[in-house]
């Protein structure tokens, strides 16, 4: 019992606790309103090394490089599209984790909906016609007399291997 409630207690802790940044004490911002900033843009912008991390969440050196320049850019003044735009100046599209919807990511944004909403309509389109063929199956409809009558003359013979006693 005091196990279980030991390991309740781990888990209720691990589930609660706050999630561990990468962010080192040193990159910290004085003023907390501007260090608020500057998490909010390094979750939205992909760390180059790790690809599926924010730059937020990774301890990557050239994360650590892109924390400290978006620091720099809001302590100069820069809004936070400024910082984004100069940041997808020099690296490119692909250091945002939510690209933008441009003309040339149009494929990126519209093709998902579009295999989902095909996937529907097919889908759809092959439920449609199952229950029209298992009916008739089910029903005999498809079998002439000639067949049900030699079917039935196949189900009320002896199958092979059964003995009469």
């Amino acid at each position: 019992m005091r196990r279980a409630l030991a390991v309740l207690a781990l888990a209720l802790a691990v589930s609660v606790a706050a999630p561990a940044f990468a962010v080192q004490p040193d990159e910290i911002m004085a003023d907390p309103a501007k260090e608020a900033r500057a998490r909010e843009l390094s979750r939205e912008l992909r760390c180059m090394v790790c690809q599926n991390q924010s730059i937020d969440d990774s301890e990557a050196p050239l994360a650590r490089d892109l924390r400290i320049l978006v620091r720099e850019r809001i302590a100069a003044g820069d809004s936070d599209r400024q910082v984004i735009d100069f940041l997808v100046a020099r690296y490119g599209e692909f250091v945002l984790l939510k690209p933008r919807f441009n003309p040339h990511t149009l494929l990126l944004w519209l093709v998902p909906p579009l295999v989902l909403v095909g996937g529907g309509v097919t889908l759809w389109r092959f439920g449609r016609r199952r229950p029209a063929a298992s009916t008739a199956a089910a029903t005999g409809a498809h079998l002439t007399p000639e067949e049900e009558s030699r079917l039935a003359a196949l189900m009320s013979e002896e199958a092979p291997g059964e003995r009469r006693t």
